[in-house]
């Protein structure tokens, strides 16, 4: 009984420290549910997992490959109504990453917005917003531009959101990213949230990278 007690009185301090913790971590955060804190407090230990553990680290990258179809082809509906047309992209590489804001990824737009401020005009970062993986975004457009704003200070464009796995809803740009046949040789879906795509200044797809991969390590 006694060593019970002291079990208890053990997960009592631990749970106690944990909690305290996380409201140090998000001291600056904004209209943070209470899982957005956690996750966000635990994303250091999630990222040393996926070091260790390999999980979600994949990379695929490719030699430059003119598309069968042009990148600049493409436009986007961007979640403040403006309409993103991507002719005006050449010359600048472009990182897309489909997003969430109940993920244990979803620090990473802090490492996305200082990926996008220390790349100047070389390169644009765009999210897309999708609800696709465990409904972990059910924001509306509105909802997602504040908290990403308010939390993560994001200045980056955001498209509409949107749907980023195959299937017959997916989004025209996500149907160019996905398939070869439009993009010259990948056919690679996100696995996860804040997966990415990485396009280079001429318009060609280069590289895919898992969520463990941090936006930092993507550029040198």
């Amino acid at each position: 009984m006694k060593k019970l007690k002291r079990l208890l009185l053990v997960l009592l301090v631990l749970l106690t420290a944990f909690a305290a913790y996380v409201e140090i971590i998000n001291r600056n955060m904004k209209n943070m549910t209470y899982r957005q804190k956690i996750l966000r407090a635990v994303y250091p230990a999630l990222m040393w997992f996926s070091n260790r553990s390999g999980k979600n680290r994949e990379k695929l990258q490719h030699p430059e490959k003119e598309p069968p179809v042009s990148f600049y082809s493409l436009k986007l509906d961007l979640n403040n109504g403006d309409t993103l047309d991507f002719s005006t992209l050449r010359g600048k590489k472009v990182l897309l990453v489909n997003t969430a804001s109940d993920c244990g990824y979803t620090n990473q737009y802090e490492d996305l917005q200082r990926l996008y401020e220390q790349s100047g005009d070389s390169l644009l970062v765009i999210g897309f917003p999708a609800n696709d993986f465990k409904e972990q975004e059910k924001g509306t457009d509105e909802e997602i531009g504040a908290f990403c704003k308010k939390n993560y200070g994001v200045s980056f464009p955001l498209a509409k959101k949107s749907i980023v796995i195959k299937s017959a809803g997916q989004h025209p740009v996500y149907q160019w990213l996905t398939d070869p046949a439009q993009n010259g040789w990948n056919s690679k879906a996100p696995v996860w949230n804040f997966s990415k795509y990485l396009v280079n200044e001429k318009g060609m797809l280069t590289g895919y990278f898992d969520p463990s991969v941090s936006p930092m390590d993507l550029l040198p």
